[in-house]
């Protein structure tokens, strides 16, 4: 027998050998994805892990087995495991009757959603409109996360196109009701809401949109009740509780606000998730503005530790770091009314050297007018009065408050008023404040002269 025969049996055999085990993969390949779907519906996700990371060991490109896996491990409670699959069967975009394109891209839509990845969700959404064009839910979540990166315009397409697909979408009415309140389209936003809740008066989504154009309306009462509607929902109760919370925050019901905040953070499943990170950011404002730093700061500190960026939180824990190491700062910030009176006083007597005529609380800290103590000295020299405002609120004093105080100065007919803050003031107001016959005395002053004598004990002789 010839070599070249020889080679030409062998090249068959290999060849031949090669076809069987592409012909037995291919019959056995589905039978085994098969196999760990039926492991998924009967519940048995280990076992279903195992078969697919067996097929993926010897396939790597195999989509049908990442998809699968992503789908156990979902099953699972492993999401972000899932969403790693998921990823890697969308580099592919091999799609087929074992992986239908419109299930895996809804369902990864919602992982990104889970994963804080709001782009990526997007960009699912708008591909499911290719697929599924008279889908309105598609419609309506890209609106969605149209609205949430400010894309006004954007989302008010998509809303109305949800409703032009499905009139009867009573979530996407609603929604689009608030958008136009948002553009001051009064009337068309009341019949959005109006049309939502008469197609399903117990939609919680339409209900949770009715609250927020309340609140919005600043009728607190019935956004209130709203709010508590739709509370039944489990995915909109940490969001229901937060806005109740900001009801209350604007009514100036500070307790109550704390006690819908708290309960908007024991009912999270997720510390870092944005709305978990809002709750907490609310209810340390609520702490601050009841001189509750202490509280307040514990709450940032938490925000910070999951997320670096959150708002201004950064700023607010560097602003109130001299708590720590400077007490007499500590008291003037966190003092009740008539500590926070008694400390003023003293300040104006002993660091200003003028005596306190009148003194009332303000909702940035107090105002009290005061007058020269050399005018004791000469009883035909009328005492000059000034007005002195004690400033505690953290934000940076803007012109526009010092114009006001101007107009007040004006109507009381006193000619030289003091602004002391433990904040600063904007470069805006210091310019404003060099031609006019104001004095700025802000944060590092304010320090020296709380310093400079024994607060605690001046309070008493007071």
């Amino acid at each position: 027998m010839s070599s070249t025969f020889v080679i030409i049996i062998f090249t068959l055999g290999v060849g031949v050998a090669v076809l069987l085990v592409f012909l037995v993969r291919s019959i056995l390949t589905p039978k085994k994805i098969a196999g760990i779907e039926k492991l998924i519906a009967n519940g048995k996700h280990a076992q279903a892990i195992r078969v697919a990371k067996s097929i993926i060991s010897r396939s790597p490109r195999d989509a049908d087995a990442r998809y699968m896996l992503g789908k156990a491990y979902l099953a699972d409670g492993k999401s972000e495991l899932a969403l790693m699959e998921f990823k890697a069967v969308n580099a592919t975009a091999i799609f087929s009757k074992s992986v239908p394109e419109a299930e895996f891209r809804k369902t990864i839509a919602q992982l990104f959603l889970k994963f804080n990845q709001p782009d990526e969700a997007l960009k699912e959404y708008l591909l499911l409109l290719k697929l599924e064009p008279f889908q309105a839910e598609h419609y309506y979540n890209a609106a969605l996360l149209f609205e949430q990166r400010d894309m006004t315009e954007q989302a008010l397409a998509y809303y109305r196109k949800a409703v032009e697909t499905n009139p009867k979408h009573a979530t996407a009415h609603a929604a689009l009701g608030l958008l136009l309140f948002r553009a001051k389209q009064m009337t068309d936003a009341k019949q959005e809401i109006n049309v939502a809740l008469r197609l399903d008066p117990n939609n919680t989504k339409a209900l949770y949109y009715q609250g927020r154009l309340l609140r919005e309306s600043h009728d607190y009462a019935n956004a209130l009740a709203s709010f508590e509607k739709a509370l039944r929902d489990p995915e909109l109760k940490q969001k229901c509780l937060i806005e109740r919370g900001c009801c209350y925050i604007e009514a100036n019901s500070l307790e109550k606000a704390i006690l819908e905040f708290d309960r908007a953070i024991k009912s999270s499943k997720d510390d870092a998730s944005n709305d978990t990170l809002h709750a907490r950011y609310f209810l340390a404002s609520c702490y601050e503005k009841n001189r509750d730093i202490d509280q307040a700061i514990a709450q940032w500190e938490i925000i910070f530790s999951k997320k670096r960026s959150f708002r201004d939180v950064g700023e607010k824990l560097s602003q109130y770091q001299e708590l720590r190491a400077n007490d007499y700062i500590k008291e003037y910030l966190t003092a009740g009314k008539e500590e926070f009176f008694q400390i003023c006083r003293a300040v104006t007597n002993s660091a200003l050297d003028l005596t306190v005529r009148d003194i009332k609380e303000a909702k940035f800290g107090c105002s009290l007018i005061a007058v020269e103590n050399d005018a004791e000295k000469w009883r035909n020299v009328r005492k000059m009065p000034r007005l002195i405002l004690f400033y505690r609120d953290p934000n940076l004093i803007e012109d526009g408050f010092l114009r006001a105080l101007q107009e007040e100065m004006k109507k009381q007919s006193i000619i030289r008023g003091i602004v002391i803050t433990s904040s600063g003031f904007t470069r805006t107001a210091l310019e404003f404040a060099e031609s006019r016959p104001l004095e700025l005395i802000g944060k590092d002053r304010l320090e020296q002269m709380l310093s400079s004598l024994d607060v605690f004990r001046s309070n008493k002789r007071a």
